[in-house]
């Protein structure tokens, strides 16, 4: 066979056929699909995608980057948000393409992606822009990234239960193909219902890499046709009461929502056999979790039709499709729910078959005898291992099997031999060789400081008498409230310029409105660091912080750097600034903490890795 040509744009450039590309390529390559199966269909449309970065979507801004010949020409724009809620509106304004005169598309196909706590940041947005609804020809996916162990975050996230509250439909892609299928199933569900969609996204899927099929009709997609339609549609629309959207919303949305996962199969029995007695419910990273599991048991296909074992895969996890969960679960004797972090499928199968008189027995995260046994903890992170000893457990009610007894006891003896392989040395979290953070996160001898959302979070866990901190926009709102009640007289916040832009200088305002003694430490390092050498926005400059601070009416701001001559006297900085070399940090530092008020220090020092990128 002669070899075939393969480059590394293939991703973006095939129209079809397979291509090797991760996770947050698939998610670019998903607009490009969505215009490519628009134009087919004789429809003229434009993408628009906006967020903000964080871990397990850090560096999906920059594929976008990377891929803008691409996109540009598919009439996909890409515009990285200031910060999450206002590029949700931004996706809001989207769906108002063509509600004016002017339009130069037929719709706008909106794609918004946000970290969990950039979710639950949004939740006023998200909740207005989905009772507003979507265009007839655009439609909103909502690409939500989880971290369910806490890997790079200060809190371990599960964004469902944010969407559900919102009565947003949420998808739980398991691989990166469903992040292609699952993702045109999204854009084409809130075209039809004028709900927006949310879309879970984690770090096992985001970063993995798969041999995927790109074809845009890789999958059809039908309307339902036993849902009927209201007298005139469910989309966006003008003059519009907060009532009438609410009703909407509620009396047909959703059930447009479940009719249209009905019709697309969207949940499956993946599968079943005539024996049935034993169900497995499972959806998202779990599903591959399980199957693991089940492939550890020795359990295949026809032996878990043999066993009477059956598995139904969950592809929108909120609201559960009824009818498809009912359909499975008769004749079972037992349900197990396997699903990551708090209940959320299991509650809506109990919930529906409550008035069932021959219901199954459902478990998940406790077992059945209400004394709060945990089967699958809610904590943590579910692993293959954990999941095959439950399901063997339940199997066992039902099924003597040897051969499964001695693949659990092989599968026990391997988990206790890892487990006794510990490392002999912790390596504690630390900057990087060269990081200014070095220098600019110590304090001098009988300070205290605060840390917030960025590298220098890491001072916590080193020498420089920094303690506690909030979350991304809040640094040193903590003080305002401890400030009145102790003998302390004076705080330092560490604060970075990706904050600062995103929400930081809001906190700041409210410091100079509380009339706390405080010095926040603005460490400018010219990048988002921490999640990859973002770039600024290019109105964030030193010169133009030490503006925007005095208009807050901050008057002590002094700018601390490693190279001051860089500043000459046309540099534009605001009235009474010092430049000083970084050697007098300690001093300045002396000197600030004993003013009234609220005063600034700006750390200006280039982030070392984007140093050496550069």
């Amino acid at each position: 066979m002669a070899a075939t040509a393969i480059t590394l744009d293939d991703k973006y450039t095939l129209e079809s056929g397979r291509v090797f590309m991760n996770g947050m390529q698939a998610l670019v390559r998903l607009p490009l699909m969505q215009r490519q199966r628009d134009v087919a269909a004789g429809l003229n449309t434009a993408g628009y995608v906006s967020g903000y970065r964080g871990s397990p979507l850090g560096g999906l801004d920059q594929q976008f980057w990377q891929a803008r010949r691409f996109t540009e020409k598919n009439h996909i724009t890409f515009k990285a948000g200031i910060n999450e809620d206002l590029a949700a509106t931004a996706i809001w304004g989207t769906q108002q393409v063509g509600m004016f005169p002017g339009a130069k598309y037929d719709g706008v196909f909106g794609m918004w992606y946000a970290k969990g706590p950039g979710v639950d940041r949004s939740g006023d947005v998200l909740r207005h822009g989905n009772l507003a609804g979507s265009s007839k020809n655009g439609g909103v996916l909502l690409l939500a990234g989880d971290d369910h162990t806490c890997k790079s975050s200060t809190t371990a996230h599960q964004t469902e239960f944010a969407f559900r509250d919102a009565m947003i439909p949420v998808l739980n892609p398991s691989g990166v193909q469903e992040y292609l299928d699952l993702g045109l199933f999204g854009w084409a569900m809130s075209r039809y219902s004028g709900c927006w969609v949310a879309f879970k996204v984690i770090a096992e899927t985001a970063d993995s890499t798969a041999s995927v099929y790109i074809d845009p009709d890789r999958i059809n997609i039908v309307e339902p046709d036993d849902f009927d339609m209201p007298p005139g549609g469910l989309n966006i629309c003008w003059p519009d009461t907060p009532l009438e959207q609410e009703e909407r919303l509620h009396r047909h949305k959703l059930n447009a929502v479940r009719a249209f996962a009905r019709a697309n199969k969207l949940d499956k029995a993946i599968f079943d056999g005539p024996k049935r007695r034993f169900g497995i419910v499972t959806a998202g990273k779990s599903y591959l979790d399980v199957r693991q599991a089940l492939e550890d048991l020795g359990i295949d296909e026809a032996h878990a039709k043999e066993i009477g074992l059956s598995l139904y895969k969950v592809g929108m996890s909120w609201p559960l499709e009824p009818v498809g969960i009912r359909e499975f679960a008769e004749g079972l004797e037992e349900i197990l729910v396997v699903e990551e972090k708090r209940s959320l499928i299991e509650n809506q199968i109990k919930d529906q078959m409550y008035n069932w008189r021959d219901r199954p027995r459902i478990v998940g995260k406790f077992d059945e005898s209400g004394a709060g046994e945990w089967l699958l903890p809610s904590n943590g992170e579910l692993t293959p291992g954990q999941i095959a000893k439950v399901i063997a457990g339940r199997i066992g009610y039902y099924h003597s099997s040897p051969r499964i007894e001695a693949q659990l006891a092989s599968l026990e003896t391997s988990q206790a031999r890892l487990a006794q392989i510990v490392a002999p040395i912790e390596r504690i979290p630390y900057f990087c060789s060269g990081c200014p953070h070095n220098t600019s996160t110590k304090i001098p001898e009988g300070s205290r400081a605060l840390a917030g959302i960025g590298c220098h979070y890491l001072s916590q866990f080193m020498d420089r008498n920094t303690a506690t901190y909030s979350q991304m926009g809040g640094e040193g709102a903590t003080w305002f409230g401890q400030a009145p009640f102790t003998d302390e007289k004076h705080i330092f916040v560490n604060i970075g310029d990706g904050t600062y832009l995103h929400s930081g200088l809001l906190a700041i305002r409210a410091a100079v409105s509380s009339g706390s003694n405080i010095t926040y430490k603005i460490l400018f390092n010219d990048a988002v660091a921490m999640t990859g050498g973002q770039p600024l926005d290019d109105l964030l400059t030193v010169p133009s912080i030490t503006h925007q601070l005095y208009g807050e009416g901050v008057r002590k701001i002094v700018v601390v750097s490693d190279e001051p001559e860089k500043y000459g006297v046309s540099a534009g900085f605001a009235a009474g600034v010092k430049i000083e070399h970084r050697d007098q940090l300690d001093e300045i530092q002396r000197d600030v903490r004993e003013l009234e008020g609220v005063s600034v220090i700006i750390y200006d020092q280039t982030c070392a890795a984007e140093k050496r990128r550069r």
